[in-house]
């Protein structure tokens, strides 16, 4: 077959983390070769196939490495979780891995790689295991609504493929006395059961500070139990915390955390991946990519995912009703006030000149005077004229 130390290394990469679909073309390969004369290119092939079985015989896979040293119980579909004994409520939610389609959330670098470790640690149990070393079983994340905290949560129990004991520890709170406490034991007792990921949301509304005077004497048993309860669950799997409200947390609280990860807001570049995440399948010019990531500064990544949503519909209704870019921009910024910066909301609405100086100026828009009549609506002359007439006002201005 000609070419063929190329098919070789196509067979190799692919034979590397192989499907039944891959196996199979690659044995119908073989077959072909053999059929046709060429025994030296089909053992190549066979070697190939056979070394592939060995590395499955004797390596586990990501899911078995994650898994080998977590003790406890598979959860089943029907597994049932605690309730409350007063309203037979259901105390927690059981989300398995397969039930969600969860990507790797857009993070700074830092953030990404740090991220990362965590499912690494996990992952390679065994080879921590013989140094003496666990991984860390305690991670409390933390940041501003809409910066990814839960889905974060979400993608390392899908990376691990462990399924998700999600609490919402408000809906813990009871009117009974005593009854919070108890909810909350027997919601460890059930996850030290099964092998799974403690995901504690809202963990604020329980583990607020102790010496609170606006809190009763309930509430400080119910943190008391909580911290007993998480020092007895760190010998046993992971459990994650997650707050908006990182100062309402005892300081108790936050040394049960062995990873305490503050989630940011996304910078210049990660706002810019967002809004080319969520655009598919409208095809956005770079430039409209890059002002929307302007546009958004100090902004969280749903609140970006609402601007994209905002632009899609401007961008596909009917031609008559189709709105550009600024006055997308600007009917977003009206109905989303707050969640946007008064300087950016200022710029916006501002004569155009001004709009445009502060466009042409910004380093990270990069725009030239092309892209910014493409977005405005206007040819190049007419936006150097009108940054020109800005340019002459604040002279007249400035003297």
């Amino acid at each position: 077959m000609e070419h063929f130390p190329i098919v070789q290394a196509l067979c190799r990469a692919a034979m590397a983390e192989p499907t039944p679909a891959l196996r199979k073309q690659i044995e119908r390969l073989h077959d072909a070769l053999t059929k046709d004369g060429e025994k030296q290119q089909a053992a190549t092939l066979a070697k190939i196939l056979s070394a592939a079985d060995r590395l499955k015989d004797v390596a586990p896979s990501r899911i078995e490495r994650s898994r080998v040293n977590l003790a406890g119980e598979a959860i089943g579909r029907s597994t049932q979780v605690p309730v409350d004994r007063e309203t037979s409520a259901s105390l927690a939610e059981i989300i398995f891995p397969d039930d969600f389609h969860a990507t790797a959330p857009l993070f700074n670098a830092t953030v990404t790689q740090a991220t990362e470790s965590i499912v690494d640690e996990w992952r390679n149990l065994e080879a921590l295991s013989t140094v003496d070393i666990i991984p860390s079983k305690t991670c409390l994340i933390y940041g501003e609504p809409g910066t990814g905290k839960t889905r974060l949560a979400l993608w390392i129990a899908h990376e691990l493929q462990l399924p998700v004991v999600l609490v919402r520890l408000d809906g813990l709170v009871s009117s009974f006395l005593g009854t919070t406490a108890r909810n909350i034991g027997n919601l460890f007792t059930f996850a030290n059961r099964y092998r799974c990921i403690l995901l504690l949301d809202e963990f604020d509304a329980i583990a607020k500070v102790r010496d609170d005077p606006q809190e009763v004497g309930e509430i400080k048993r119910v943190v008391n139990t909580l911290l007993q309860n998480l020092d007895g669950r760190q010998r046993i799997g992971l459990t994650i915390g997650i707050t908006n409200h990182p100062n309402l947390l005892d300081p108790a609280v936050w040394r049960r955390f062995e990873i305490q990860l503050e989630i940011p807001k996304p910078d210049f570049e990660v706002r810019k991946a967002i809004a080319q995440h969520f655009m598919p399948p409208v095809i956005a010019p770079d430039s409209h990519i890059r002002l929307i990531s302007w546009f958004t500064e100090g902004s969280t990544g749903a609140e970006i995912e609402a601007l994209v949503r905002t632009y899609k519909k401007a961008t596909t209704v009917r031609e008559e009703d189709r709105r550009g870019l600024l006055e997308t921009l600007q009917q977003f910024a009206t109905l989303n006030a707050a969640r946007i910066q008064r300087e950016r909301r200022t710029l916006l609405f501002a004569d155009p000149g001004k709009l445009f100086k502060a466009m042409r100026n910004d380093e990270a828009l990069n725009f030239t005077m092309a892209d910014i009549g493409e977005i405005a609506g206007k040819d190049k002359s007419s936006v150097s004229r009108l940054l020109q007439k800005q340019a002459i006002e604040e002279d007249v201005s400035d003297g």
